[in-house]
């Protein structure tokens, strides 16, 4: 095995968490610091609450609310717009060489 290549390993490594729970655990990394642990999520707690840290949620609520949805509509509506309009394009295209020849003359 090399030598030196390992991090250094802390037997007592403490976690802290934001609700204030604290416990004692091995790791790489002297204090380690989360922002939900067995003491406050809702899978161990039995709580009906969302656990959210990056806003996903709101995210999520606002995409569903009917404002979200009629702009959804709108952007829809356009692609379609835009796909039947590039069809109209490629249909009015020459399908064989012998058809563009005929075309142009």
């Amino acid at each position: 095995m090399k030598a030196n290549i390992h991090p250094k390993y802390y037997s007592e490594a403490k976690v802290t968490c934001a609700c204030g729970n604290s416990f004692v655990t091995g790791s790489t990394k002297p204090v380690i610091k989360v922002q939900i642990c067995s003491k406050c999520h809702p899978f161990f707690t039995g709580e009906m609450r969302f656990v959210d840290t990056l806003g996903r949620v709101e995210r999520f609520k606002q995409k569903q609310s009917e404002s979200a949805g009629k702009t959804y509509l709108k952007k829809k509506e356009k692609k379609l717009k835009n796909r039947i309009e590039a069809e109209k394009r490629e249909a009015e295209l020459p399908k064989s060489l012998k058809e563009m020849l005929t075309r142009k003359s």
